[in-house]
């Protein structure tokens, strides 16, 4: 089989064509955006690692890759766009590496594209990934509204979120620089992780364009919550950078979630 380096702009957009390939993917390195590419036959994985941010959340994959024997690696956030594959496979450099990808000679401080060189040299994936879900929480007390929703990702919006205060474990960069992925539904308000900022700012470029749509949106710090984990942004994120309409809501940097949530309901509602 001839083995390429392939990138994707997600891990929840793979398909048979990443399949025993080395795969770069825009995605931030969390255990669940781990468990998609492992589930979609990957044979080894490189992903970004949001600025690490609390408790190591942005390569928590690493060890979970090394659990199903599968080489993984994470990109610097500071080196090459979340969200961007090709951007994390052209400029990328290797800021952490998990021991499955250590013993075939990956290394940290390595360009993306020679760490996936020496990735080519692992065996076919094997077997099924155990399955690992994400979930989605509601916030607000029942007969509240609008609702307010705490989902792992993005990818877990649906059309009933219309109107409705999403509160996302995603980053908060534009798939590929794409305006329309800023979200796919016209909810009220909603809430991302700034995976760190990193390179171009690109973790937070979904807020601009949100305000094209007057969505208030705001992201936490990646150190204040986890990555992937909505219930620890509610626990404990610490709001970051926001657009303009949160800020006309009087909404500010330095704001718990919570109250900015909250704020939104009251005012929105």
């Amino acid at each position: 089989m001839d083995i390429q380096i392939v990138t994707a702009t997600s891990v929840t957009k793979l398909g048979p064509e990443h399949r025993n390939q080395v795969l770069i993917a825009g995605s931030h390195g969390g255990v669940y955006a781990g468990y998609l590419a492992a589930k979609a036959g990957a044979r080894a994985i490189m992903l970004n690692d949001a600025g690490g941010g609390l408790y190591g959340a942005g390569f928590a994959s690493l060890p979970y890759l090394d659990a199903l024997a599968r080489p993984g690696a994470t990109i610097s956030h500071n080196s090459a766009r979340i969200g961007d594959g090709d951007d994390m496979a052209a400029r990328g450099v290797i800021s952490h590496v998990n021991a499955t990808a250590a013993a075939l000679g990956c290394a940290v401080g390595q360009s993306a594209r020679a760490c996936g060189e020496a990735m080519k040299a692992a065996p076919a994936s094997s077997g099924e990934a155990p399955v690992y879900e994400e979930a989605r929480f509601q916030f607000s007390a029942d007969g509240e509204a609008p609702i307010i929703w705490g989902v792992d990702s993005a990818s877990l919006l649906n059309s009933d979120d219309v109107g409705q205060i999403l509160l996302t474990g995603s980053h908060g960069a534009l798939m590929g620089g794409e305006i329309a992925s800023a979200i796919k539904y016209d909810v009220l308000a909603c809430a991302f992780n700034d995976a760190g900022v990193g390179i171009d700012e690109i973790g937070i470029t979904r807020l601009p364009a949100l305000d094209g749509r007057n969505i208030a949106a705001v992201t936490v710090d990646c150190h204040s919550a986890r990555i992937g984990d909505a219930r620890s942004m509610w626990q404990t994120g610490i709001i970051s950078h926001l657009n303009k309409t949160a800020a006309d809501l009087g909404v500010k940097v330095g704001d718990s979630l919570q109250s900015f949530a909250e704020t939104a309901q009251r005012k929105l509602g």
